[in-house]
């Protein structure tokens, strides 16, 4: 009798795991209960975890495939090499502080294998207590970075500003085309995540998935929003404990103006730069009563825009 031929990968699931070890193996627990209409894989990049994390997945999880990196490489280049690892039709990079509910992922193929034209889709994102996460976003412009996290956006009109940004006029409780879905579960055909070079590298941690969403609206694709697709989220539970999360988060943002708006947005984001650390500076002195506390508050600050500014 001829062998039946095993059906090809459907899709290829993504996990990036830093550090978020009990976060992890809940994210895999729900993967394994779910069950899928079509074979799918599950490819676990640890970025160095210290903290047991590869060990307990070896051990708790040895249906996945497993790949250890001796130090931390980054968001951006620890899924592209878990999506070069993979062999899915469809590549779904998913963050380790998630849980899918069942079904999830299989109405996110089911919509772009119906929609072509699409070259991504994102699932709804709920809070731990079931509500749902407002967490779409519209692309950033240059008045998005005067705005953002500033006293700028507190009042109007720089507040249209964030409003529009953030989506506010967006209940997220429908599906519909957005700019820029949360990255925490993010799904394309593998051949087309590979032709555009997946995410950008340079982008080490923070703005990589509104870079390849932007790359993929210049090129014609859209982009869905499918909210019968639903994913528990924990919320920036490895960036939560990245040490130099403000100063990377400021550097990836300036090389994503740079890339989408030229050389000349250079200088104005290193304006933008000096005054939010003016702002900063200001409050540091209410914050703090005691001098020497407030010097070296005073202190960190310069040390930040000197890292955040340097080539």
């Amino acid at each position: 009798m001829a062998e039946l031929a095993t059906p090809p990968l459907k899709l290829s699931v993504v996990v990036l795991s830093w550090n978020t070890k009990p976060l992890t193996l809940a994210c895999l627990r729900a993967l394994r209960a779910d069950t899928p209409r079509w074979p799918r894989e599950v490819v676990v990049i640890d970025n160095g975890s210290a903290d047991g994390s590869a060990d307990a997945i070896a051990d708790q999880h040895p249906e996945v495939r497993l790949i250890r990196n001796a130090e931390n490489v980054g968001y951006a280049a620890g899924n592209n090499q878990g999506a070069a690892a993979s062999h899915g039709e469809f590549v779904c990079t998913l963050n380790s502080d998630t849980e899918v509910a069942p079904g999830a992922l299989d109405l996110l193929i089911d919509y772009l294998e119906a929609h072509p034209e699409y070259g991504a889709a994102a699932p709804r994102l709920d809070n731990v207590d079931g509500t749902v996460q407002r967490a779409c976003m519209r692309f950033p412009g240059l008045l998005t970075a005067l705005c953002f996290d500033t006293v700028f956006g507190k009042f109007w009109p720089g507040s249209v500003v964030v409003r529009r940004y953030h989506m506010r006029d967006f209940d997220h409780l429908e599906s519909r085309d957005i700019d820029q879905p949360p990255g925490a579960c993010f799904m394309m055909k593998r051949d087309e995540y590979a032709a555009m070079d997946g995410l950008d590298d340079e982008l080490f941690l923070f703005f990589n998935d509104v870079d390849i969403c932007k790359r993929l609206w210049k090129a014609g694709r859209r982009i869905r929003y499918v909210a019968e697709a639903r994913v528990k989220h924990h919320g920036g539970a490895s960036t939560k404990g990245y040490g130099k999360f403000v100063v990377v988060w400021h550097r990836n943002r300036m090389a994503y103006y740079r890339k989408h708006y030229g050389p000349l947005a250079v200088p104005y984001m290193h304006l933008l730069v000096h005054l939010r650390a003016l702002e900063e500076w200001w409050r540091v002195g209410r914050r703090f009563r005691d001098p020497q506390v407030r010097r070296q508050a005073r202190a960190d600050v310069r040390t930040h825009v000197r890292e955040i500014l340097a080539p």
